[in-house]
């Protein structure tokens, strides 16, 4: 299991981890951010398929800023799926 911490842009969030093991995600947690919204993605993305959270989460804008913390949770499974 690897751990992983990105730092989001754009968003309320000031920091995103998670542990990737075999492709499943683990431990999602945010820092910042809007706490309800954020601790349930949380737990339902406990052992997700991180490829498939990647196309669901990616893309999904919070008002007007073009981004939101679950497209930031998306980014960052991808760049730790790339490395």
């Amino acid at each position: 299991m690897t751990q992983h911490n990105f730092t989001p842009q754009g968003v309320c969030s000031k920091a995103i981890s998670f542990d990737l093991d075999e492709g499943k995600l683990h431990n999602v947690k945010f820092v910042g951010g809007c706490p309800g919204n954020l601790v349930a993605m949380s737990k339902l993305l406990e052992g997700a398929d991180a490829k498939e959270t990647v196309k669901i989460l990616k893309g999904n804008p919070c008002g007007a800023r073009g981004t939101s913390c679950a497209d930031q949770l998306a980014i960052a499974v991808e760049e730790a799926m790339a490395s």
